[in-house]
Parts: structure tokens; sequence; C-alpha cells
């Protein structure tokens, strides 16, 4: 069984920006799966689902990215989970834009939302699948560019790495983190 959160902020002003892009895969995910993430629970959004007979909990937390740890322990607490069984889906600022990166462990780095699910867990080793975002190359203040959003030049190229986010949930789910790294990293 696996939790498959999306990090990000709830509400209207926050749906479109770089921050969001976990929940936004998570969306393109459920949308796959022909469901919708919408029973509250855990300090979150969440849906039970089937990968390859898997057991899957599809979550967004509503804790705002600061909390988002809360909310996944929450989840695994309930489902009596390891870290090992959590899978993030989060935006980062450090790698190539519109690439992902899977990690199976590691810092936070300045990633807020990271940070939080660490100190929460106790662990960092949960894997991640991180979403390239842009660098920041303007050097304006961190909050100010991860909660701004993409030009209409980039929509295309966030919304196939999103996608390619959807696919690598399912591809870590069918075969393994390291068949999922040799395909998307």
């Amino acid at each position: 069984m696996y939790i498959v959160a999306g990090l990000g902020n709830p509400g209207k002003n926050y749906e479109y920006t770089r921050h969001n892009v976990g929940f936004l895969a998570i969306d393109k995910l459920a949308e796959k799966l022909n469901v919708k993430v919408k029973k509250i629970k855990f300090k979150g959004l969440y849906e039970e689902v089937r990968i390859n007979n898997e057991k899957v909990i599809l979550l967004k937390p509503q804790t705002y990215m600061n909390n988002s740890g809360e909310s996944i322990r929450d989840a695994m607490n309930f489902y009596k989970l390891e870290p090992e069984d959590v899978i993030i889906l989060v935006d980062d600022i450090d790698i190539a834009p519109y690439t992902l990166k899977i990690k199976k462990s590691g810092s936070a780095g300045t990633h807020n939302g990271l940070k939080s699910i660490i100190y929460q867990l106790q662990s960092d080793k949960f894997l991640r699948i991180k979403i390239g975002v842009g660098n920041n190359e303007h050097k304006i203040d961190l909050a100010e560019y991860v909660l701004g959003g993409f030009s209409k030049a980039d929509g295309p190229k966030i919304e196939n790495a999103i996608e390619r986010a959807a696919d690598s949930v399912v591809e870590i789910i069918e075969n393994g983190s390291d068949a999922a790294m040799n395909k998307f990293n």
C-alpha cells in the first residue's frame, strides 16, 4: 500500500502556481484513474484507488505547504504505514525546468513542505518525485517566485512535466522506483 501525496496550497489564489505542481500532478493522476480527490480526512483531500492491485491513497494536504507533514503523518498513522510507503510529488527550483528527478531520500533543501514532512515523520526515507519549476533566474524573493504562476509559453511544458510525474507514480507502483528512475530521471 502507498500514500501518494502532492504538495501545494489550498485555494484559488494558489491553484496554478509553481508551488502547486504537486497538487496538479495528483489531479492528473486522479484523472487518469477516473476518480476525483475530494473526500475529507487527514487534514486533506484524499481518494482511495487501485494501481496494479495495490491500494493507493491519493492525498492533497490542506494544511498549507509549511505544514504538509501533519496531513501525511495522520494518513500514515491511520493506515499504519512506514515512510518507505510514501511518495511525494513536489516542486523543485534546483533542477532543470520541466524535468523530473525521482529520489529515494535526502534533505529538504530550501523546501518548507519537505522540511515539514521530514520533521513529522522523523525520517527522510520517503520517495519524492521532484518537478522542475524554474530556477528563479531573476532572483526575486523565493516565496514570491514559487507562489507565482507560469507564463503562457511555459504552460505546455509544465503540463507535460505534470503528465510525466503522474505516469512516474504508476511506473513506481507497477515496476519499482529503480525502473521509474531509469525511465524518468
